[in-house]
């Protein structure tokens, strides 16, 4: 959620077959990771802190209400039925990120995650548990959790890092990204953590796999080897939006753009699995 001085952002749709980009709106100053909602209308965007929504008819944002949540990232994910939306907001008492859910067209936010840092990226089908990282005792692993709240499930337990974790449409997999192999790659589980299996072998860094609509594709965004160290997934670098068939295979790649933290974060695919959006980024002088 770091703020950028002289940024433009670009909020973007590009067409999955044909590569065809569409800018649908500029803003000078920073914006990130866009979710589709499924009705195909509106994109659900953070920015300084806060929530937004933006209606793709008239091209205006507003502000989604969230009360004392105004400390958001880029971790977002609305539940399946498009009710509620989940985030990851810094506490007040001591910065770190934890999980709180509030209704999609604003209101007060409940507390799920009480230990921090939590930081969100998946929930499930079936509406029932959220999926996120998190660093308990000095390591981040992926865990989940009720989304009404209640006892956390640690699902990975290796050094680094291991991050992203969201759920594939059936609700078998887990996807998510692990520098377990030296570079950070995409790797996918069993829902319950079982059959850890690695899925992309680039020399490049891939981060925050998602899944379409129909279970077909996979999106990621990869850095390139040697630009950034293989846990970090920093601003403002040259990147790449690859495709992958979900049962793996060869990538494509579909963008090259300037960005990388806040281009991609969260599953932006279109309800139709014919689009993805995202943010670009452009520096001033």
């Amino acid at each position: 959620m770091a703020e950028t001085a002289g940024i433009t952002s670009f909020l973007e749709t590009v067409n999955v077959e044909s590569g065809e980009r569409r800018n649908l709106a500029q803003f000078d100053y920073l914006i990130e990771a866009p979710n589709w909602t499924s009705d195909g209308k509106t994109l659900i965007y953070n920015s300084k802190g806060r929530i937004y929504s933006f209606d793709m008819v008239s091209g205006e944002s507003k502000e989604i209400y969230s009360s004392f949540a105004v400390h958001c990232n880029n971790d977002h994910v609305l539940s399946p039925d498009n009710s509620e939306l989940a985030v990851s907001h810094h506490t007040k008492e001591d910065g770190q990120s934890r999980i709180y859910i509030f209704p999609l067209e604003g209101g007060d936010p409940v507390l799920v995650t009480p230990m921090g840092p939590s930081y969100l990226h998946g929930w499930s089908p079936d509406g029932r548990t959220l999926a996120y990282c998190a660093e308990r005792k000095g390591q981040y692993d992926i865990y989940t959790i009720p989304a009404i709240g209640g006892e956390e499930v640690q699902l990975t337990n290796t050094p680094g890092l291991d991050d992203g974790p969201e759920y594939s449409p059936d609700g078998e997999y887990i996807w998510f990204n692990s520098v377990r192999t030296g570079l950070m790659q995409v790797w996918r589980m069993k829902a319950d953590g079982s059959e850890q299996t690695q899925m992309t072998f680039d020399e490049s860094n891939s981060w925050f796999p998602h899944v379409s609509p129909d279970g077909q594709t996979v999106a990621y965004i990869t850095y390139r080897k040697g630009d950034v160290e293989p846990g970090d997934h920093p601003a403002n670098k040259h990147v790449e939006i690859r495709l992958m068939p979900s049962g793996g295979g060869e990538y494509r790649t579909l963008v090259q753009l300037f960005g990388g933290q806040g281009t991609i974060n969260v599953n932006s695919w279109s309800p139709d699995s014919k689009q993805l959006a995202f943010v670009s980024y452009q520096l001033g002088n």
